[in-house]
């Protein structure tokens, strides 16, 4: 396992650290090793003088809308994350990540405006990455920028979320386009939006340890997605369904805990399945929502669910077993033949799945903190 107690916090010590670089400005604890404890522990090591805390969310807490699709600057850290299962017109299957990354360097109350771009201010440090996975290949990419510039940011209403030229915008007619292009491969796609926001744990505030370390975090669960995947000089149409996760908290994973594995799955009976587990040296934690055809989602605590690894790509478990007793579901959950590590700053395995058992269907996962990654 990755020798931090939290993958993200030595992530984003390095990401920012990129950032400020181009700027001439050098933040010290930018190690791998490092062992600054809380979700983002750049934040953490920086911000003891500032007069404005970063909040924490808690079980009380609850989601905003449309207020929570945009920044929350007074926490450390938030997301927005794609993931989609597609099909060529040849129905060739293909995999798609984006996802965007807020890291606060020091917080800043909603109410507060952000400082004038001409002052460069050194608020927050973001950084974007995306995917495609296609016949057994995966290809990875990955931006950063400092904030409040202009280079990168996220507006909640309408929404819009971008870095350089990687894109998501509402569109006038309410769907979401998502353009990211990079020199080899990018896509352009539309995301149509079925159904409300489903809030995990409880009421959104999700638990993520059992002394009840936690995040916020909602999902769309159910997108459909058409548009043009370009490959090899190659333009084609694909379609197919995604999956959005929204999140943040400013102290996530705690001290021992070494990295998680995240499942996103569509069943083909229509139910829907998050399921996470934080992994550490006894044992873990476990934590999950059941999103029924029709009805309320359901929380799963820690021991309405089991996960199981039972085989590996290295030292990195690509198939698994799934059980949820409460709804009879028994089921495993493999990725295509192939290595699907995101191999930049600090490497992670992001797949697509299959699902097969008492339940069929397909889905995403993605898998920290493991030894032998690239």
């Amino acid at each position: 396992m990755i020798k931090t107690q939290n993958w993200l916090t030595g992530f984003f010590q390095k990401a920012a650290t990129l950032v400020l670089l181009s700027v001439s400005v050098l933040l010290a604890g930018c190690s791998q090793e490092s062992d600054t404890g809380g979700f983002a522990g750049l934040a953490q090591a920086i911000d003891g003088s500032q007069s404005e805390p970063f909040l924490q969310p808690g079980p009380g807490d609850r989601l905003r809308f449309p207020d929570d699709w945009g920044p929350h600057p007074q926490h450390r850290i938030e997301w927005w994350y794609l993931t989609a299962n597609l099909k060529t017109a040849d129905g060739e299957p293909v995999g798609v990540q984006w996802t965007q990354f807020r890291q606060a360097i020091e917080p800043r109350p909603a109410s507060e405006e952000p400082p004038a771009a001409e002052l460069w201010p050194l608020q927050a440090a973001w950084m974007a990455h995306a995917a495609v996975s296609l016949e057994g290949e995966h290809r990875f990419a990955e931006k950063f920028a400092r904030g409040d510039i202009g280079q990168a940011g996220a507006v909640a209403n309408p929404l819009d979320i971008w870095l350089d030229d990687w894109r998501l915008t509402q569109q006038p007619d309410g769907a979401l386009r998502l353009q990211v292009n990079t020199p080899q491969w990018g896509y352009d796609l539309l995301l149509r939006v079925q159904g409300e926001p489903v809030a995990h744990g409880d009421q959104g505030f999700s638990a993520k340890s059992a002394s009840g370390e936690g995040s916020m975090y909602f999902s769309l669960v159910d997108i459909a997605i058409s548009g043009e995947l370009t490959l090899k000089g190659e333009t084609q149409t694909v379609a197919g369904r995604g999956w959005f996760d929204r999140e943040w908290s400013s102290q996530f994973l705690k001290a021992g805990q070494q990295g998680w594995d995240w499942f996103a799955l569509h069943l083909d009976s229509g139910d829907k399945v998050m399921a996470f587990q934080l992994r550490q040296q006894d044992g873990g934690f476990l934590s999950g929502t059941w999103i029924p055809e029709s009805g309320e989602s359901v929380a799963l605590p820690p021991d309405a669910l089991s996960l199981t690894p039972l085989g590996f790509s290295g030292a990195t478990p690509n198939l698994w077993r799934l059980q949820i007793p409460q709804y009879q579901v028994d089921i495993n959950l493999a990725a295509p033949a192939g290595s699907y590590i995101n191999n930049g700053l600090f490497p992670y395995w992001e797949s697509p799945l299959s699902v097969s058992g008492s339940h069929s269907g397909e889905g995403y996962m993605e898998l920290t903190g493991y030894r032998g990654s690239p």
